[in-house]
């Protein structure tokens, strides 16, 4: 498979504000989540860790009770079960992309692009 760009990949839309694509395997999903300044808030956890990292726009992420300022380059670590969400800062949407090893089973479907393009 060549190299693409996110621009390539087709966005999901998850709710008004929010769209997400995927990239991966069953072993590896990388997911560019798009975060739109104003988009309903939704904290959420679930059973496994998940590494996030911002590559443009500002947010406030809060893991627990811990509310984190980030923007690009910013990297943090959400364990497994614990209450977390976005909040973006500003006018700029935020990207945010996350990595789950394995891949959730929920998200699989983000990757049949994949399968077109091997095609």
């Amino acid at each position: 498979m060549k190299a693409v760009r996110w621009d390539q990949v087709p966005s999901e839309p998850v709710r008004p504000g929010v769209g997400r694509r995927g990239f991966g395997t069953q072993d590896v999903l990388l997911v560019l989540n798009e975060c739109e300044p104003g988009m309903e808030l939704r904290p959420h956890s679930h059973d496994f860790d998940q590494i996030a990292l911002i590559t443009a726009g500002r947010a406030i992420y809060h893991v627990g009770d811990e509310p984190n300022e980030v923007g690009p380059g910013s990297i943090l670590l959400v364990p497994a079960g614990v209450e977390h969400y976005i909040e973006p800062l500003g006018e700029e949407v935020v990207q945010n992309i996350d990595v789950f090893a394995p891949a959730r089973e929920d998200y699989l479907h983000l990757l049949e692009w994949m399968d077109d393009a091997r095609r």
